[in-house]
């Protein structure tokens, strides 16, 4: 016969988890990733829940002598928030899987969960 798992252990093991994936997120509301492009043209600051901070447009980089300049410019803040969308995902899924990554290990659960 198997041994049965210490019951109280897993609880415990188990709010001790949910209690580091509250402040993970909690975390993430103020860790922010930052991504510049085309030279510095645009920077994006977002933070670890996707929500956008600042965005910066460094006149100096953009040719405004170029008749495409807005195109350019449109192009450039697509590709700095898709960018910024993406840091912010693998940050927080980092953290995440520090926090769940040892679920497998708990026992009784026979890997289930990792």
């Amino acid at each position: 016969m198997a041994k049965r798992p210490n019951q109280m252990q897993m609880m415990r093991q188990i709010q001790k988890m949910q209690e580091d994936m509250a402040a993970a997120q909690q975390s993430l509301e103020t860790e922010t990733v930052e991504v510049s492009v085309g030279g510095g043209a645009v920077t994006v600051v977002m933070t670890g829940h996707q929500r956008v901070q600042s965005i910066t447009v460094n006149k100096d980089v953009i040719d405004l002598d170029d008749e495409e300049w807005l195109n350019d410019l449109q192009d450039l803040l697509v590709v700095a928030m898709n960018q910024a969308v993406e840091q912010s995902q693998v940050m927080a899924a980092e953290k995440m899987e520090s926090i769940t990554g040892g679920l497998g290990n708990i026992p009784g659960l026979g890997g289930l969960l990792g």
